[in-house]
């Protein structure tokens, strides 16, 4: 058996962390119990930091590792398209996968245990077969040719037939809208969602939109001066539009978890017309890679609002300078303060577990679970000014005690969204209650926050 403790224990049942708090581990990691330390200092093991579980990856491009460092930043989604397509080849197919294989081996030391990745070719097969963290697969889909749909269709099936001969969770996904001809969107879709799963580049920047919406601006172009099949100019958001691709080959509500990914320009409308077509919709966010290329980042308030569970993934090296699951969190703190760090964490632990349908295993610190450990080390405090969770009491608020009608946050960095308030009304009898405690007693994120498996 092995024992740790630390400062904050985020077990993830929920999102309040344990102060002092210890979980033991089974030999082959296996969690036994968690609890608080009665005498922190008589630990074997006590961490003045985070423990939490594994990190789930929810989107990446492992195959695209070889491309780190060689991308101009800020170039927008047409300018960062021309750069994937000359320098997709630029290396030996050796090079490429000893690249991808010690960007798999950094996530794992880093504490990533599963990871939902994106492949274009067969690179990757071999290396997954025999890595220790589990990945699914999605083989992502192109071609804007209407009469070239069978024929892709072909290749992608032999594609998935060679990485199930590795024995890999692996199917077909659409790319995106704009990269796909209407009859593509649909027979993918409904190819992948026979696995229970799809993967999907939705709204990922303002360009895509105006694209879609008015056939016009910078990816439209770039599509027409490279002789490129447009995609239909529908006067509705390109979400809408694959919802309407999907509707037009499987059945509503669509089964399956389906995760739309970056989302930078999803309104609130957008939101519930998924919900109301999809049974299990999720959200990814790439936070650094939509700074890298776009100099923006997705609205985490309208996700928040809408309910729909939020992961969080690094996306690859060809937009991004590292792949670190503690640096996005990081990111995000910074952008929307008013996220407490034990729902960031949620995202990127626990809602990453529930997409890929492993939450049984993964995702939370509970007994009977293997969701590996992770160290967090170089954490700081709340700011100066902020609330902080300091424990949250099961009954009704205190007699005479109203609930918090509002949490001052603070304000945002420059050009980042913030909330000022958060409305929540009294307390019925019988409900949870949340205090707060003085500034100071809340972990948080720091610049120099690294994470380690354990």
């Amino acid at each position: 058996m092995k024992r740790f403790a630390a400062k904050y224990l985020y077990t993830l049942t929920t999102p309040e962390p344990l102060l002092n708090g210890f979980v033991e581990l089974d030999d082959d990691g296996t969690v036994l119990r968690t609890g608080v330390s009665p005498d922190p200092s008589a630990e074997a093991v006590f961490l003045d930091g985070i423990l939490c579980p594994g990190f789930v990856n929810a989107h990446c491009h492992v195959e695209l590792s070889y491309m780190k460092g060689l991308f101009r930043k800020g170039t927008g989604m047409a300018g960062f398209i021309d750069q994937i397509n000359e320098l997709r080849d630029t290396q030996s197919l050796e090079q490429k996968v000893q690249k991808l294989s010690d960007a798999m081996d950094d996530l794992w030391n880093q504490g990533v245990v599963a990871m939902a990745d994106i492949s274009n070719c067969a690179d990757s097969f071999a290396i997954k077969q025999r890595h220790p963290m589990y990945t699914r697969t999605f083989l992502e889909v192109f071609g804007a040719v209407p009469e070239e749909c069978d024929a892709v269709m072909e290749s992608v099936t032999r594609l998935q037939a060679e990485a199930r001969s590795f024995g890999l969770d692996a199917a077909p996904t659409p790319h995106s809208c704009y990269t796909m001809s209407p009859e593509l969107v649909t027979a993918s879709s409904a190819a992948g969602l026979k696995s229970g799963f799809l993967s999907f580049h939705s709204e990922e920047s303002d360009e895509e939109e105006e694209m879609m919406r008015y056939g016009r601006g910078p990816m439209w172009d770039n599509r027409k001066a490279n002789g490129i099949p447009t995609p239909p100019v529908t006067g509705t958001s390109s979400l809408e539009y694959f919802l309407d691709r999907l509707k037009a080959g499987v059945p509503v509500p669509v089964e399956g978890n389906v995760l739309l990914v970056h989302e930078c320009c999803l309104s609130a409308e957008g939101a519930a017309a998924a919900k109301k077509v999809l049974k299990h919709p999720y959200l990814a966010v790439c936070p650094l890679s939509n700074l890298f290329i776009h100099k923006m980042l997705p609205p985490i308030p309208v996700m928040r609002e809408s309910g729909i569970p939020i992961c969080v993934g690094t996306d690859s090296l060809s937009s991004n300078d590292a792949l670190c699951m503690v640096d996005e969190l990081y990111c995000l703190q910074q952008a929307f303060p008013e996220v407490p760090l034990g729902e960031l964490l949620t995202w990127a632990c626990r809602n990453g577990a529930a997409f890929l349908g492993k939450e049984a295993a993964l995702g939370t610190l509970e007994p009977g679970k293997k969701p590996g450990l992770v160290y967090i080390s170089e954490v700081g405090s709340a700011p100066a000014g902020a609330s902080a969770v300091s424990s949250v009491e099961v009954g009704s608020a205190p007699a005479g005690a109203s609930a918090v009608s509002s949490v001052e946050v603070g304000s945002a960095p420059a050009g980042a969204s913030a909330v000022s308030s958060v409305e929540v009304g009294s307390v019925p009898a019988g409900a949870s209650a949340i205090f707060f405690a003085e500034a100071g007693t809340a972990p948080r994120l720091t610049k120099d926050s690294k994470s380690v498996r354990l």
